[in-house]
């Protein structure tokens, strides 16, 4: 439970749940051409993939930083990695895990 808390923190996944309706929004406008129609398996996929990109973006961004973060002292107490949460591998193979779902 603690371990997953640490995961939505990293990738901030109350940003993630603020950014959902503007992908709803492109998927909104695709859907309006004659050629897409509105199935739930797209609109799930849609949601999935947004999930799933800025999740692998955000730990990696977050994982490339760590040497940064580490030295600042007003991210190296709060952010996962530099805290020693999250392990650095385990931040990358989270990367690596959100990309093979999102592919």
């Amino acid at each position: 439970k603690m371990m997953l808390k640490n995961y939505l923190s990293l990738i901030k996944f109350s940003h993630t749940i603020f950014a959902l309706p503007f992908a709803l929004i492109g998927f909104t406008l695709a859907i309006r051409q004659k050629e897409y129609l509105f199935t739930w398996d797209k609109f799930i996929l849609v949601v999935l993939c947004m999930v799933f990109a800025r999740s692998a973006a955000k730990a990696f961004n977050r994982y490339l930083d760590l040497d940064i973060d580490a030295k600042n002292t007003r991210t190296s107490e709060v952010r996962e990695i530099p805290k020693g949460r999250i392990k650095s591998e385990s931040a990358l193979r989270f990367v690596i895990i959100n990309l093979f779902y999102f592919a």
